[in-house]
């Protein structure tokens, strides 16, 4: 089977990479000469374990290419997917331009049954917007080729992306034809082999389950942010509370941590989305406004205990970041709560320290000289007033507190994911401070 996949951004790549491993022949396009051509140099613009050996395998084995132009391939595909970024607009709408730019190519360019997929997050109505434009395309040729779209959205975990793949618990498919769901069928059958979860759905609600899906997950985020924050403040404690209503089934124990506030490319632009979507039809999202909120409020906790701690007076101190990336395994910095400490920090005339085990370039992509560079994590505590972290790194986990704490001018540790034991740090003669206890 050919496809071809428009974006070779982290859904394009991971997406393109793995029906290779598959057997799928898969033609992967991007607009971008310098990424293509790194690509095809076997440079993988993208942190994700595992990814880069399954690209260089794919591509010497035949199964994976990479190219600049979407029309030279696509008399030769069955299917096309579309997974170009969706970048929030300044209202917080997405930006559906590099989309419709897909179906203007796609409508141009058919010349036999195909169908165009849109796997990147898209607000519900996208699709129609998306025929109509591959509609007045085939019109101004002056021809009828049959086509059909549909929504497949994406459910990938940084970090763990391609195991999301591989071994997905559902693929969502919204398809408005039978010829298009016998299409996607035969498609994602290897993926399933032992259960087919693939639910079919109208195209409409596909585009919604996306959106409703990272909604949900946020607002359990932000529910036990909003619980820890209070718990501090009556004396309870958030990991005994987690616990106790996570055994109930009802609610089971996912997405139930505690900390410093969510990040990354997807919850905050698809709130952010959903809240535009719902105020376009007239209905206002209050529950997801108060999520978004109590996200942002969120990010600013570490900075503000250590502020308190120092009694506002943080001008000429050093602190040490531990963890950049809005999450473990991903160099991805986007919406990271990393970004806004940092700002606060500089505001406040401090010098700021940095490690992360993969993030480290983009960082200085983002923030220059901004901040000092750590060589590791014992480098980055050297002479510090304190230590922040935020990424709940592996490394991070059992470090040598003895060496760090005759490296620190003061043993602080502002714990922003509630990863190490209070007693234990107590014991190595750290003053440590985390969230909801």
């Amino acid at each position: 089977m050919n496809i071809a996949i428009v974006g070779t951004g982290y859904v394009g790549l991971v997406s393109g990479t793995c029906f290779a491993e598959m057997g799928v022949n898969v033609t992967c396009v991007d607009v971008n000469k310098e990424k293509i051509d790194a690509l095809n140099r076997g440079e993988v613009p993208i942190y994700e374990p595992s990814l880069d050996e399954m690209v260089l395998r794919n591509v010497r084995e035949g199964r994976l290419r990479f190219m600049t132009d979407l029309a030279s391939c696509i008399d030769d595909v069955e299917v096309v997917f579309s997974a170009v970024g969706t970048p929030p607009d300044e209202d917080g709408s997405a930006d559906l331009s590099y989309v419709l730019a897909v179906a203007h190519t796609f409508g141009q360019h058919i010349n036999k049954y195909t169908v165009l997929v849109t796997k990147s997050t898209v607000p519900v109505g996208t699709a129609l917007k998306v025929k109509t434009v591959i509609r007045e395309e085939l019109e101004r040729r002056g021809v009828d080729v049959p086509f059909d779209v549909a929504s497949n959205p994406e459910f990938l975990k940084e970090g763990a992306a391609i195991k999301d793949f591989m071994s997905p618990d559902r693929v969502v498919v919204g398809v408005e034809s039978k010829q298009a769901e016998e299409l996607m069928t035969r498609l994602y059958r290897p993926f399933l082999l032992n259960n087919f979860r693939v639910i079919f759905t109208d195209i409409p609600s596909a585009e919604m389950i996306k959106y409703a899906a990272n909604a949900m997950l946020a607002t359990r985020i932000s529910f036990m942010n909003d619980i820890a924050n209070l718990c501090e403040l009556v004396g309870a404690d958030v990991n005994m509370v987690r616990r106790g209503i996570g055994a109930d089934t009802r609610i089971g124990n996912k997405f139930l941590y505690p900390g410093c506030g969510y990040g990354g490319s997807c919850f905050p632009k698809d709130v952010k989305a959903l809240i535009k979507t719902a105020g376009k039809n007239g209905y206002p999202m209050r529950v997801l406004q108060a999520v978004e909120e109590v996200n942002e409020d969120q990010k600013l906790v570490l900075f503000h205990k250590l502020s308190s701690y120092y009694k506002e007076e943080l001008s000429g101190k050093t602190i040490a970041l531990w963890g950049l990336a809005f999450k473990p395994e991903t160099d991805d910095m986007r919406e990271a709560t990393s970004l806004v400490t940092i700002r606060l920090l500089l505001d406040a005339g401090c010098r700021v320290r940095v490690f992360d085990p993969v993030a480290m370039d983009e960082c200085r992509r983002r923030l220059g000289e901004a901040v000092e560079y750590a060589t590791d994590m014992y480098d980055a505590v050297l002479d510090a007033d304190a230590l922040l972290l935020l990424t709940e790194w592996k490394q991070f986990r059992l470090p040598s507190w003895g060496v760090i704490a005759k490296s620190m001018n003061r043993p602080l540790v502002i714990d922003g994911r509630n990863i190490y034991s209070a007693d234990d740090m107590h014991a190595a003669g750290f003053e440590y401070y985390c969230i909801g206890r």
